[in-house]
């Protein structure tokens, strides 16, 4: 089957159809951010202030890009460890935040958050960077730029692949996938 093309922000009925497996190309606006801007969006929400972005429907990218070479838009961009926002997930999944793209496992409680907002975690291929670079066709920091590569990004995506790895129903490929293989050995 082919991959689905998918336009940004993901819209509530979309997500409510994703199933994981399902191959995924992104195009239009997307987020990026790590574990320090994470932390640093918690903290100003923790002080009674808004965000520098509406995060309501929007998707988050885990990473932080490599610095561009002349002539490029960005360096590469290859997802980072997911679990390294699982403290400030559930906060920001409370905003409304529809999607989150990293690689590797989620915690119990991420994924309870998930299914009480409808959010999807999709994966991106960890070691791909150069290549997934390639789908950003333009970036821009947004805020907290003291933060380097690991401020908070604005993306312009065109075909960005993803898999769904964790639906809005709570269903997990990290543990279902295994199941399916060995009831096919």
């Amino acid at each position: 089957m082919a991959a689905q093309k998918l336009t940004l922000p993901l819209q509530e009925e979309i997500i409510e159809k994703l199933a994981i497996g399902d191959e995924v190309l992104l195009t239009g606006i997307m987020y990026g951010a790590r574990d320090a801007a994470h932390k640093r969006m918690v903290e100003t929400l923790q002080q009674g202030k808004g965000l520098p972005v509406a995060l309501k429907g929007q998707t988050i990218y885990y990473v932080g890009p490599c610095p561009a070479k002349p002539g490029e838009i960005i360096g590469s961009a290859g997802p980072t460890t997911s679990g390294r926002m699982d403290a400030y997930a559930p906060t920001i999944l409370d905003l409304g935040l529809k999607g989150m793209i990293g690689k590797g496992q989620r915690s119990p409680e991420v994924i309870a958050s998930m299914q009480k907002n409808r959010a999807v975690y999709l994966g991106a291929v960890g070691g791909a960077g150069a290549l997934l670079a390639q789908c950003i066709k333009k970036a821009e920091v947004v805020a907290y730029p003291e933060l380097g590569p690991e401020a908070l990004w604005r993306f312009q995506v065109e075909d960005f692949p993803v898999v769904v790895i964790i639906d809005a129903q709570g269903n997990n490929l990290y543990e279902e996938g295994p199941k399916v293989y060995e009831r096919r050995r």
